[in-house]
């Protein structure tokens, strides 16, 4: 049977920007379900949300493995019967920044594999068992939230197929904005800016000279707190007249200055 509270899905959810989103998403009423390579982190994460009064599991999946997306579905639909959001957070940097002349196929295999072209079919697998909910007409919204990055508009050439995979996603948001605004799910992007994380952490000294240089209007790292607010608040419903959207978590580092 299921209960008051809403069911959500993050992808990349047991550590960094994916702990914020699930300790927001508990705070505002989702069940959660982490999904993950690896369980490291993952416990710690879960019992924050379970202090914020949701329930949390942990399903093992690899986003890049398209043949196991279904399980990683019927694990979720077996313990909750029924999907409400799913938050698309699994991405993965380049091993090793280069020049574009130098990117290569094993580079960009993994990269767009997992970031693009995992997320993508994810996202479909996901889309099909909403629609196939029956949902009263005055059912609340649904959501897909997709976590892209600045990245998404603005060019790293040391990073070309990172910044490839996350543009995208840029049009992936939009085009199932189209298919499922009938079914009363909506699609929305999210662009982090410089966020502390541990994939961040290895550039800290860099990205603390730029917001000093004033690389940001609000002049400060960014907080995986700051990112499942966002989240969160799309989640939820709080933008009802909104889909396909692309909303930045940057400090206004996408304000361009002249």
């Amino acid at each position: 049977m299921r209960g008051s509270r809403r069911v959500a899905i993050v992808t990349g959810g047991r550590r960094g920007i994916g702990r914020g989103i699930c300790h927001a998403l508990a705070r505002s009423g989702f069940d959660l379900a982490l999904v993950d390579l690896a369980e490291d982190g993952a416990e710690e994460t879960m019992a924050g949300a379970r202090e914020r009064g949701a329930k949390a599991i942990f399903v093992r999946g690899d986003i890049a493995d398209l043949e196991g997306h279904s399980a990683v579905l019927d694990r979720v639909y077996a313990a909750y019967g029924t999907l409400d959001c799913l938050v698309n957070n699994a991405g993965v940097s380049v091993a090793q920044r280069a020049d574009v002349l130098d990117v290569t196929p094993d580079s960009f295999h993994r990269v767009v594999g997992i970031n693009l072209r995992g997320t993508f079919f994810f996202t479909q697998g996901a889309a099909r068992r909403m629609v196939a909910e029956s949902r009263a007409p005055d059912a609340p919204p649904r959501a897909i939230v997709t976590i892209s990055s600045v990245n998404a508009w603005l060019v790293g050439p040391d990073r070309a197929e990172y910044c490839i995979a996350k543009t995208g996603l840029t049009m992936m948001t939009k085009v199932f904005a189209l298919r499922l605004a009938q079914h009363g799910i909506y699609t929305y992007e999210v662009r982090p800016g410089v966020i502390a994380t541990d994939m961040t952490a290895v550039a800290k000294a860099k990205y603390d000279r730029l917001i000093g240089e004033g690389l940001s209007p609000i002049a400060r790292w960014g907080q995986p707190d700051d990112v499942g607010a966002a989240v969160a608040a799309l989640a939820t419903g709080a933008l009802p007249f909104a889909t396909g959207d692309a909303y930045h978590i940057d400090g206004g580092m996408h304000i361009t200055k002249v």
